[in-house]
């Protein structure tokens, strides 16, 4: 997945603080009195000084302790309001980037997210995101409050005596220096750390999401190296960003007594030439020493925006991220963009294949020379060897992926270009045997289908697939929260929810890539039954990984090293002796035949 340039960050940035600018600006003048009632405290100090210096009564004093007094309090005050303001501002400029990220993603073609992985989706989604949450919420308010410090601080010393404010400017050459150099190296390192992350989260995911492929080729030590590696790689990365911080602070800390020496040679030099009061140095010593927290804090902040910029980038990357097919949006960086289209009223559920070829790699083709026409509202089985480009014709036709050469036509249409960037489009519904149940109400899982089916809508589309009874036996029936935390359902269970979701859904043309693998357990019948209600009355692609589906389908395409070796009915090809007849009986050796109309 792309990451944004600077430029775009910072456009992206200024897009959503649009909207909110009038807030932003009151957030700032709130949080500059506040940091202006605190620098009047620092000459009010220093005319206590000279009150006492002088010998005045203590009537005199009764005064400025009460300024001191109002000053506190007019600070405490608005610096709570002002940091209310500025996370308002910041935490609605992060949901909005947070849900059109999401919302982005959604949209993504399946094929450009298989190809960059779910960890560094995922990485983005939780690091960066909490990254930039943490700069929004902490970073963000008190780099305003040390910015406006520093300066109203700079303006104080210049009233007090210019040479004050020289002599605290002697600082400013080391701690630029620091800055620059700072970021020279932080800016890569940090967006280094943040691709690391990523790359050891898509390594964990592959080692325990495939535990029992790992276990059952005895892959366990290679995987646990390549987790080790990908976290070593991750942790001397962040080692090394600590090694950097450091020298970062330590170069500081000689900033700060550069300019405090200073301040006070220069104030001691005043005091002896009656240029000043005592009062007028104590003064700007407490100037540039309460200076030390706000510079201190805001180049601190310097790391924790390299940071939080590097995260930004990754999130902009994506949520800005434009489909070459897809016009452009009309809000700007961004925008929401266009969204599934779907067929026209009048497209039929056809299926037509033109010399398609394919290649996940140039130069190996994993299909050639395909063309096949499957009418409307009828099924076909795909069957052949693992490897010979089932799974791979399944999702061209489905427009998940796109055919490196050829046409694929579904009911007159171009699959992958009906819905530009959404992925699949509406009229065309794969269903996989990798089922993902969400947490929550399981009438909420069913209506991510058809958002507006009601409960009768669903328990039809449950009775189809067999579902209706063991739902109506759960205890809250539709109501009852299944997925993490809640009701477990068994896979077959799961897997008839997602075929009830292809009910509701009613696309013309429906594709089953191994949607019924659970054959061959206690479900297998089951599942097949299932499967049989939701595709009725649609035209059907089956994956086929038992060949009785085959026997019931009203076309076989046997695919051979991604190309058609045959094509025919089932009683024809098993009497032709040819591959699949070999095929077929192989299977039949080993399983008791069963009728082809069962």
């Amino acid at each position: 997945m792309p990451t944004a340039t600077g430029a775009e960050t910072w456009r992206a940035v200024r897009a959503l603080l649009r909207p909110r600018i009038g807030l932003a600006v009151l957030a700032l003048l709130v949080v500059t009195a506040a940091t202006a009632a605190g620098i009047i405290i620092a000459p009010v100090l220093g005319h206590l000084i000279d009150l006492v210096t002088d010998q005045r009564p203590s009537s005199a004093l009764t005064w400025p302790i009460v300024l001191l007094a109002v000053l506190a309090a007019v600070q405490a005050v608005a610096t709570a309001y002002g940091l209310m303001l500025v996370a308002r501002v910041s935490e609605g400029m992060l949901a909005t980037l947070r849900e059109r990220f999401v919302a982005r993603v959604l949209r993504l073609p399946l094929e450009r997210v298989e190809a960059a992985g779910s960890g560094d989706l995922t990485s983005r989604v939780t690091n960066d995101v909490s990254v930039v949450a943490e700069g929004a919420r902490e970073a963000l308010p008190a780099l305003a409050r040390s910015g406006l410090a520093i300066l109203l601080t700079l303006g104080g010393l210049a009233v007090l005596d210019w040479r004050f404010l020289l002599a605290a400017l002697l600082a400013a050459p080391i701690q630029w220096w620091t800055v620059r150099w700072y970021r020279r190296d932080a800016v890569p390192l940090y967006r280094r750390q943040r691709i690391a992350e990523g790359e050891r989260q898509q390594q964990l995911i592959d080692t325990v999401g495939g535990a029992d492929t790992v276990r059952a080729f005895r892959l366990g030590d290679d995987h646990l190296e390549r987790v080790r590696g990908r976290s070593r790689a991750a942790v001397d990365l962040i080692l090394e960003g600590s090694r950097l911080s450091t020298r970062f602070f330590g170069r500081l800390n000689v900033a700060e007594y550069v300019g405090l020496t200073a301040v006070l040679v220069v104030g001691f030099f005043l005091v002896r030439a009656e240029t000043v009061t005592i009062g007028t140095a104590a003064a700007a010593a407490l100037y540039f020493h309460n200076l030390f927290t706000p510079i201190n804090t805001a180049l601190s902040l310097v790391d924790e925006a390299q940071k939080a910029t590097a995260s930004l980038a990754r999130l902009v990357g994506v949520a800005d991220l434009a489909d070459p097919d897809e016009p452009a949006a009309a809000d700007g960086p961004l925008g929401a963009g266009a969204g599934a289209t779907g067929f026209g009223e009048e497209a039929d559920g056809s299926v037509r294949l033109d010399g398609v070829r394919h290649a996940y790699v140039e130069g190996h083709d994993v299909l050639r020379d395909v063309t096949l026409t499957v009418p409307a509202s009828t099924t076909v089985a795909l069957v052949g060897a693992s490897g010979a480009g089932k799974t791979t014709l399944a999702k061209l036709i489905a427009g998940i992926h796109r055919p490196t050469a050829g046409a694929v036509v579904v009911g007159g249409a171009d699959p992958a270009a009906s819905a530009p960037g959404a992925g699949t489009p509406r009229s065309v519904v794969l269903v996989t045997q990798e089922v993902h149940v969400f947490a929550g109400p399981l009438a909420d899982d069913l209506r991510l289908a058809s958002p507006d089916a009601d409960d009768a809508a669903l328990l039809t589309a449950l009775e189809t697939v067999g579902a209706r009874g063991w739902v109506e036996g759960l205890p809250e029936g539709l109501a009852t929260v299944v997925g993490d935390g809640g009701h477990r359902l068994t896979a077959t269970q799961s897997q008839q929810l997602a075929l009830a979701r292809l009910v509701l859904a009613d696309p013309p043309v429906a594709i089953l890539d191994e949607a019924t693998a659970e054959a061959g357990s206690a479900g297998a019948r089951v599942l097949e039954t299932a499967a049989a209600g939701a595709l009725a009355g649609r035209t059907a692609i089956v994956v086929a990984h038992r060949l009785t589906q085959a026997a019931i389908a009203d076309q076989v395409v046997l695919l051979d090293a991604g190309q058609i070796a045959e094509t025919g009915t089932h009683d024809d090809l098993s009497a032709a002796d040819g591959p699949y007849a070999a095929l077929w009986t192989a299977w039949s050796d080993t399983r008791v035949r069963p009728s082809p109309h069962q």
